[in-house]
């Protein structure tokens, strides 16, 4: 057992300097990847004409086409300090404080945030002479050549190893494939955890939340060699288990409940796509049935109507992220919005960066900028319904998709039958009318104008009365559901390459297809299709190298804390290489075959003997593998926003388990949030889960920041962990922990027949899964007798709860 550890700023402070030497001392590899998608088309679109080798004599003497040319700077000075932004003169001239980059336009404000926050971050660049030497080796993109790097290739199920030094610990084919490793290494496991420790780790890593009291008891009582199993098998059939998995994947959805960027606008459906991921995860919906609904699931056959209702819902993955409704270009508008799409699938999915072939053929990986526009012109037969669009500063009904009514009012059903044939046929006159006015756009011929002229003329009126026998009719249907989701556009097009990222300038039209580097046999696109269909189908098969993988690895790092794969959103070039390749894949195609059942993978590991090894220290392991990439024991690690806030709630008894109906994003006036709309404070403080609370970009509630909640506008399947002054200010001040602290002590005082030791004892269960230790107890009682000193019994039992939620063990698992 780990006592309570002692002064909080002192281990506070040793937080901060074991964080800060781990930051500098690891490769930010999101951080390239961020320079890669953001960053470097900026760059080129706005400073290599007069910042580039290829320009010439370079402006002032600065070049931008390298990291070496920033902080070497022109003849103003470094143009960028890493991790400074007042001090980086970049950020000043974009500013067009004094000196003034571009000259004659000043960059949008979003454009702007991005380069101050690229510094922010170190300004990471991959830039190198050893990213120019990787890239000059590819002498153009070879796929045939591509196809052999471990990622692209399918993964192959492995017989474990039998390994005769540990063969009385394995328990699991995953324990023979670690043991193996080991074995090589050198290395020898540690013990396994105590039963309290193991408790409070699974019960935190499956449901978010603490064991409680009667839990453990139950737990450390159970002899029988099924006792782990019951244990795992409640926590996976607990209704918390959705909300605790389903908020990962929220964070690679990059799932939020507002537009962001210079408008931030409400999504106020955007909770149906949130609840429909909770649903999928709780009921085990298979993986591949699950990405199907939500890449197209407007596209899929439904029995009834909630099915259908549900698959259109599951498509709002491909609506929820930042939108610029300031762009005036529409163009640019819906160019922007495709990108983002293809980058959440592929990230979020597939964990490769094809969005980073947008302006140029990629860096790193075998992705050609054909190849990105092969997938834009699916996107871009896709009409998207997030309820906004460019130069409008509110949410429109109209641009939102409608569910079925579930429970309609009664009304004569020939009535009703009537009114829904001619409403049918009136939709399908005014789609066939809006794709004969996109074809007469693109028709040339004189001839052929005139006849579609008449065309649309014999439409219009076909629409104008069934318009009038509508109105004739009298029935009012009632209003429909909104939500956000896609659908195949009435046009159906190809896309042209935009040269350099630009959308007007257009080069050659891409047939709309797949990337061919993950991809044996592509399918055909029928004419009529968007391909959304086609490409949904081939992300879910078996022949696709990266689906499986990249889900079984994030699952691991979950349980872990770490990926097989460390750069978890990433498994190409720049990413890491796996730390054990043939168990991944054994997992992978496990998973596969066993209908592609989380909540069964999750088992899998979880019973295996590795998960259940304790997190102490082995100076001899640690000599020989410091970073414990061969997982000799459980990584330590702390608690995510959502569960040091769920589990707080939950020890004080004020966490209410009920799923709120809606959001209160749906009450908030239809404007811009934090200039004409306002958030209710009281929403924000609501005691539901974390997951149910109003999650608005650029106003995340104070908690949830600063324990680095996932950035709603990113795909994010590896959440920073920062440990700053300001986290054990917010634990030792905020009203929040003062209220929990307060409301614990309510709990152990409220048996007047319980001594005081009985409620020391209490305390550290709730708070910490386990009884306290001698000296705890002791210490504990000393602290409760000077405080109170027989008058202030109620506010040192407050105190010295608060103690207990402020301290690292309260916000770590081990």
């Amino acid at each position: 057992m780990t006592p309570l550890l002692k002064p909080v700023g002192f281990a506070i402070l040793g937080g901060v300097l074991a964080s800060a030497s781990l930051q500098a001392a690891e490769p930010d590899k999101a951080g390239v990847e961020f320079f890669e998608k953001k960053i470097r088309p900026l760059l080129v679109q706005n400073c290599y004409e007069c910042h580039s080798t290829k320009a010439g004599k370079s402006k002032g003497g600065l070049l931008v086409d390298s990291r070496e040319g920033l902080l070497k700077g022109g003849e103003s000075g470094a143009a960028i300090v890493p991790g400074d932004v007042e001090g980086s003169l970049l950020v000043e001239a974009i500013h067009h404080q004094g000196l003034e980059m571009p000259p004659n336009n000043k960059l949008p404000d979003d454009a702007i945030a991005l380069l101050e926050k690229w510094v922010s971050m170190g300004a990471p660049d991959p830039r190198t002479a050893k990213a120019k030497a990787v890239a000059a080796l590819k002498k153009g993109i070879d796929i045939e050549e591509g196809r052999k790097f471990w990622a692209f290739q399918a993964p192959q199920k492995t017989a474990p190893p039998v390994v005769a030094t540990f063969a009385n610990w394995v328990r699991s084919d995953i324990d023979r494939f670690l043991a193996a490793q080991w074995a090589s290494q050198g290395l020898t496991p540690v013990a396994d955890a105590d039963r309290h420790t193991l408790l409070r780790r699974v019960s935190l890593a499956l449901t978010g939340l603490p064991p409680t009291p009667e839990e453990v008891q139950e737990f450390v009582r159970d002899e029988s060699p099924q006792a782990w199993e019951t244990v795992v098998d409640r926590l996976l059939d607990s209704p918390q288990f959705g909300e605790r998995w389903g908020r990962h994947w929220l964070d690679v959805s990059r799932y939020a409940e507002s537009t962001g960027k210079e408008r931030n606008i409400p999504f106020p459906y955007a909770w149906r796509y949130r609840d429909y991921v909770i649903d999928a995860f709780t009921q085990d919906k298979p993986y591949d049935r699950f990405l199907m609904e939500q890449i197209a699931g407007d596209l899929l056959p439904a029995e009834t109507p909630a099915q259908r209702n549900m698959q259109q819902v599951a498509t709002g993955f491909l609506t929820l992220g930042p939108k610029s409704v300031n762009e005036r270009n529409r163009l640019q508008y819906i160019m922007d919005e495709i990108d983002e799409q293809i980058d959440v699938t592929c990230r979020a999915i597939l964990a490769t960066t094809v969005s980073c072939a947008r302006c140029h053929d990629h860096k790193f990986d075998p992705i050609a900028t054909r190849d990105y526009y092969s997938l834009a012109g699916i996107f871009r037969s896709t009409s998207t319904y997030s309820g906004v669009t460019n130069g409008k500063r509110t949410s429109n009904d109209g641009d939102f998709t409608k569910l079925a009514d579930l429970n309609p009012k009664p009304v004569d059903p020939a009535l009703r039958e009537k009114y829904e044939a001619l409403a049918s046929d009136l939709e399908k006159a005014q789609a066939q009318f809006q794709k004969q006015a996109a074809n007469a756009k693109k028709n040339k011929n004189k001839a052929n104008k005139q006849e579609v002229a008449a065309e649309a003329k014999a439409l219009k009126a076909k629409i104008s009365g069934l318009q009038s026998q509508l109105k004739e009719l009298g029935y009012e249907p009632p209003a429909p559901a909104l939500a956000m989701g896609v659908q195949d556009a009435s046009a159906i097009t190809n896309c042209r390459i935009c040269i350099r990222g630009e959308v007007d300038e257009l080069g050659d039209e891409v047939p709309r297809g797949l990337v061919p580097v993950m991809v044996k046999s592509a399918p055909t696109i029928p004419a009529d299709h968007s391909g959304r269909l086609e490409l949904a189908q081939w992300i879910v098969s078996r022949e696709n190298p990266l689906t499986a993988r990249v889900m079984v690895n994030r699952i691991w790092h979950h349980l872990f804390g770490v990926g097989l794969v460390s750069s978890v959103d990433n498994f190409g070039v720049l990413g890491e290489r796996p730390s054990h390749p043939e168990l991944l894949d054994h997992l992978a195609v496990q998973f596969m075959d066993e209908e592609w059942s989380v909540k069964q993978m999750i088992r899998t590991i979880l019973l295996s003997h590795a998960y259940q090894l304790s997190s102490q220290h082995s100076a001899a392991n640690y000599a020989v593998d410091p970073d414990n990439r061969s997982l000799w024991r459980m990584n330590r690690r702390r608690l995510d926003a959502e569960s040091i806030r769920d589990s707080a709630l939950f020890v004080s008894g004020q966490l209410n388990l009920e799923r709120p109906e809606g959001s209160p994003i749906m009450k908030v006036a239809n404007g811009e949030i934090g200039r004409n709309v306002k958030l209710n404070e009281s929403d924000l403080e609501r005691t539901h889960r974390s997951v149910y609370l109003p999650l608005v970009r650029n106003e995340i509630p104070e908690m949830l920041g600063l324990f680095d909640v996932a950035d709603p506008s990113l795909v994010v399947g590896q959440r920073e962990v920062t440990t700053v002054a300001t986290q054990a200010l917010f634990m030792m001040n905020s009203p929040f922990i003062m209220e929990q602290a307060t409301a614990v002590s309510k709990r152990l005082l409220q048996d007047a027949k319980k001594s005081d030791d009985d409620r020391i004892t209490l305390a550290f269960q709730l708070c910490f899964g386990r009884p306290p230790l001698d000296t705890e107890r002791q210490q504990a009682a000393s602290f409760l007798s000077k405080f109170s000193d027989g008058k202030n019994t109620a506010a040192a039992w407050s105190n010295f709860c608060q103690v207990l939620l402020s301290s690292a063990e309260f916000r770590y698992m081990y």
